[in-house]
């Protein structure tokens, strides 16, 4: 089925407003100035840079990664890459406000950026994920539909716009080879880095009309939060992808062949009031029996890293509950998930939990013989997937890296990523790296190296033949 041009009405209902956005900074590059461009889909003119040649791509070596590598030399060995646009593009992209469910502001900058690159605006849509959703989400996913110069199986790059509440207010800065926030945030590198080094690679095949076959580019909402936009996605709005990359990860040499699956369970202890300093025998504390519940599956081995079995890792991660101190607590509720690559052993940790939780709920009484008790629910959040290293996309993945004079290391992750639901579609997905660090902390940067590679990484991904 065709991919509609039709663009979102979360768009189309800036008509109108003739909103002027101000430029992102006043930072400015070899060769730029400053023009309005109209986004499609809206009368809102954003102000930003465009720059004047648009020919400044050096040939030179494969990069050698130095923690003290000058502009310069970047410049000379990053081969078919205009340092200066694809280092721009990541700034601008790492000053955008963005948490889950506010996308949108990231979502018009990445058009913004693409139709002056020559991306025709019928080519762009946002789908129907954020109806879908529900609040707090205010667009879907941002897609992006190229048809091919030449015959071949449509291929996707990928990357999700949102970021964590940590991020909130950052201020990136450079230091060296390394963005690091200003101040006690993250930076925003999980996952800027994957929206800028998809822009970048996209605006050199637009504006230098570089050999492709047919490509789709997806900017995903809310993968933050539980990989909402990439579990709504649907293939045939996607134009039916035969492989897809999707940049999440920091070393652009790595790449993510399998990932963990994963439950989340809310747990809810019911027991019974009473006043906690003159009739304390006559309640039946939930706030106890959740205490022992965790106690207890931690004595069995179920908290944790667990090592027996096929392996997995567990956590309780929210307890709420109680409104006084002098109150027996008669109503506690917890909430965790569950973590395995093996499906059945998934189910083991989850029944484990079940009941141990209803054992420690039951023993709970008070003097009447009253007990505890909890009513646990459990469901998938997603499915564990694993690619045969023989896979087309992680041949054509490896392929690519090698090409950049990088050795690909095929690995398996613990966390969920875009890629679990996409594999579940039925849409072969490898997670890439380009430059992102210590996400999720106050630690995190990105690696202006890894960045720069990993751009080059996926021009290439867009633009090489399949290894048969």
């Amino acid at each position: 089925m065709a991919v509609s041009s039709r663009i979102h009405p979360m768009l189309t209902a800036l008509e109108g407003s003739r909103k002027t956005y101000p430029p992102l900074s006043s930072e400015r590059f070899p060769g730029e100035t400053t023009a309005p461009v109209q986004l499609a889909g809206a009368s809102s003119i954003v102000r930003g840079r465009r720059r004047a040649d648009a020919t400044a791509c050096v040939k030179g070596s494969d990069v050698v990664h130095s923690t003290h590598m000058r502009a310069a030399t970047m410049t000379r060995r990053h081969e078919d890459l205009d340092v200066a646009r694809a280092l721009a593009n990541l700034m601008a992209f790492l000053r955008i406000e963005g948490l889950t469910g506010a996308e949108g502001p990231v979502a018009e900058e990445v058009q913004r950026r693409l139709i002056s690159a020559g991306c025709p605006r019928s080519a762009i849509k946002l789908d129907d994920a954020a109806r879908r959703l529900g609040s707090p989400f205010t667009i879907g996913n941002l897609i992006v539909t190229l048809p091919g110069t030449r015959p071949g199986s449509r291929r996707m790059c990928l990357g999700h716009m949102d970021t964590v509440p940590l991020c909130r207010g950052a201020q990136p800065v450079r230091r060296g080879d390394r963005i690091v926030a200003k101040g006690p945030t993250g930076v925003r590198a999980d996952n800027r880095t994957a929206v800028a080094a998809i822009v970048t690679a996209a605006e050199i095949v637009l504006r230098e009309r570089r050999d492709h076959p047919p490509l789709t580019l997806l900017f995903t909402v809310g993968e933050e939060t539980g990989l909402h936009g990439a579990k709504m996605v649907r293939p045939r709005d996607l134009g039916h992808p035969a492989i897809a990359f999707n940049v999440d990860s920091g070393d652009p040499a790595k790449v993510v062949i399998g990932a963990i699956g994963a439950v989340r369970w809310t747990a809810e202890f019911v027991g019974r009031s009473s006043h906690a300093g003159m009739h304390p025998e006559q309640g039946v504390s939930a706030m106890l029996a959740a205490a022992r519940a965790i106690a207890n599956v931690a004595a069995k081995g179920w908290f944790g890293r667990i090592q027996r079995g096929r392996g997995g890792t567990a956590n309780v991660g929210i307890i709420q509950g109680g409104e006084a101190t002098n109150q027996v607590t008669d109503r506690v509720v917890m909430r965790g998930e569950c973590r395995s690559h093996s499906a059945a052993f998934l189910q083991r940790i989850a029944a484990a939990y079940r009941r141990t939780f209803e054992q420690a709920a039951r023993s709970v009484r008070n003097v009447r013989g009253e007990t505890g008790r909890v009513e646990f629910r459990c469901e998938e959040d997603y499915r564990a997937f694993r690619l045969s290293r023989r896979a087309p996309v992680v041949r054509l993945a490896s392929q690519a890296i090698r090409a950049l004079g990088l050795d690909p290391k095929l690995v398996i992750m613990d966390g969920g990523l875009d890629a679990n639901p996409l594999n579940e579609k039925g849409i072969p997905t490898v997670t890439l790296g380009a430059g992102q660090h210590n996400a999720h902390s106050v630690d995190e940067y990105v690696s202006i190296p890894e960045y720069l590679d990993g751009c080059r990484l996926l021009l290439r991904l867009m633009t090489a033949q399949h290894e048969d």
